[in-house]
């Protein structure tokens, strides 16, 4: 069963940076793509980035264009978020996921800006980002 363990999370002042990782436990994840999705307290589950098995990334998220980057090592099984200059707003529980359901994301694909509230199959258990002055 793939899983995964997302780290890195932390409180950090506005104008500050994280980076969060996100490893694979169970399973290769060569040729998945990863997804990174984010909860605020109160609202619904966003996506934010996407990386597919070849590298190529998608943005879900208008405010993280320019400040957010997605890389993946797969040796290491493990995806990456580099959050730079990070707002009051971006404050939420972050996850990533990858399915195995979809003929297209399962094939290595991110889905299309729009579409990225598929059914996710696999998830790891989050990791809080709280951004406060």
């Amino acid at each position: 069963q793939l899983t995964f363990v997302e780290s890195g999370g932390g409180l950090v002042q506005p104008g500050g940076s994280l980076r969060l990782s996100c490893a694979a436990i169970g399973w290769p994840v060569d040729d998945f793509a990863i997804g990174w999705f984010r909860q605020a307290p109160g609202k619904k589950r966003e996506g934010v980035l996407c990386i597919s098995s070849s590298g190529g990334t998608t943005n879900y998220l208008d405010s993280a264009k320019g400040r957010f980057t997605i890389s993946r090592d797969n040796a290491k099984r493990t995806v990456y978020v580099q959050m730079n200059s990070l707002k009051s707003e971006d404050t939420a529980v972050y996850f990533c996921a990858a399915d195995a359901s979809s003929p297209y994301v399962r094939a290595g694909n991110c889905p299309r800006r729009g579409e990225s509230q598929i059914d996710w199959d696999y998830w790891g258990q989050g990791t809080r980002v709280t951004v406060s002055s």
